[in-house]
């Protein structure tokens, strides 16, 4: 646990509301281990949870209707009435928030005031999903304060439904579900269509998960990522008229994408190449995971960068760099973007023993060549939201 930001956490509670919270609940990030862009394609995707997370410091306040937010990181605070209805506003961080609590606005559940506070070690704009945990940390708080009985399923969908609403962002629903259901040491094959899943082990036997943020930071409302969805829509709407039989788009075949790739266009085609490609690579990837062939995972990864680079275009120079440059190191199994794409992370597959030697080459390139000093992320696979229940640590 991160005991660092738990502690920061509550003495900022303290020293705003003057008082000390009366839960604290730890909300995680996530990374995908493989299936980008797949979740909204009826594909299978391969996240798990992280030891990143944003930390909530809350108490009830039965004596008003208000509850006030503080973004103790933004240095910002955002107030509503709970018996008002709540319509999106001007900061962004707080319609992630309001379009949860607008889904849970009915008159069987009744609920008063809030003082919270929250803070992350997840970092912003670099492909971990800081705003799914902000979301599906929100409504697990509204679950568990006011006892509203929501599924952990439901949690997940109604972090994805405050995304589309009130952020609009057309997002899968990978990054809501990974961070709900997490379990420490353990990646999850969940299947976008029907939300089914399980998990697996993740033992790597040696090697580690290393995040290179390329500090490009992008948003998915500016980055492209509505316009793929587009391409893709596209392109399935093709097939379907084609192919009316198929149940799901992971059911189409690459020969029939080829039968039809001069109706769809090249771009639509390229796009849909990609994710039909990409979703046979999760499924590769789980089984190797499972079989301990770690080296086949590494490989399953660095396919999967050129896909995102030259198919489905949503990589950059830097990331594009870095993946190169790392690949070429002894040690690495495997490397790709990670996320959304146009910035953010590489997630690479390096031997633990390699990887110090791996982070100092290739932070130096990367200065050399762009002038940013690269991050690094340590990051372990952990478990998925929870309250924190220890005694308090200050």
């Amino acid at each position: 646990m991160d005991e660092q930001l738990i502690n920061a956490t509550i003495k900022k509670f303290k020293a705003e509301f003057k008082s000390v919270p009366e839960h604290i609940f730890l909300s995680p990030g996530r990374i995908n281990i493989i299936g980008e862009h797949v979740d909204y394609s009826d594909g299978f995707v391969l996240p798990a949870a992280i030891d990143k997370y944003i930390c909530f410091a809350v108490c009830k306040t039965p004596q008003t209707n208000l509850c006030t937010i503080v973004a103790k990181d933004l240095g910002e605070k955002y107030t509503f009435d709970v018996t008002m209805e709540v319509k999106p506003v001007q900061q962004m961080w707080m319609n992630y928030i309001l379009g949860v609590f607008s889904q849970l606005q009915k008159p069987e559940n009744q609920f008063c005031g809030m003082e919270i506070v929250f803070s992350s070690t997840i970092p912003m704009g670099a492909g971990l999903s800081s705003s799914a945990a902000l979301e599906c940390g929100f409504a697990y708080i509204l679950n568990e304060l006011f006892d509203l009985q929501i599924s952990k399923k439901d949690i997940a969908v109604i972090g994805q439904k405050s995304e589309h609403s009130f952020a609009g962002v057309q997002c899968g629903i990978m990054d809501q579900f990974a961070s709900v259901f997490g379990k420490e040491n353990k990646v999850i094959m969940l299947d976008c269509n029907s939300l089914e899943h399980q998990y697996f082990d993740a033992d790597l036997k040696g090697y580690s998960l290393l995040l290179f943020d390329s500090c490009v930071k992008h948003s998915h409302l500016t980055s492209g990522y509505n316009e793929r969805r587009k391409d893709v829509e596209n392109g399935k709407k093709v097939l379907w008229k084609n192919f009316p039989e198929t149940k799901k788009f992971r059911d189409f075949t690459l020969a029939m994408l080829d039968m039809v790739k001069e109706e769809m266009g090249s771009i639509s085609y390229k796009r849909c190449l990609y994710l039909l490609k990409e979703i046979y690579r999760v499924e590769m990837a789980a089984k190797a995971i499972s079989e301990g062939d770690i080296e086949y995972l590494g490989t399953l990864l660095t396919e999967t960068h050129a896909g995102l680079s030259t198919e489905f275009e949503v990589s950059c120079n830097e990331l594009d760099f870095l993946v190169e440059n790392t690949l070429q190191q002894k040690g690495v199994l495997g490397a790709r973007i990670m996320g959304g794409g146009f910035g953010g992370c590489s997630i690479n597959l390096i031997q633990e023993n390699k990887a110090e030697e791996v982070i100092r080459i290739i932070s130096e390139k990367y200065l050399e060549n762009f002038n940013i000093q690269m991050k690094v992320y340590h990051v372990k696979i952990s478990d998925g939201i929870k309250e924190y229940t220890n005694e308090y640590i200050i």
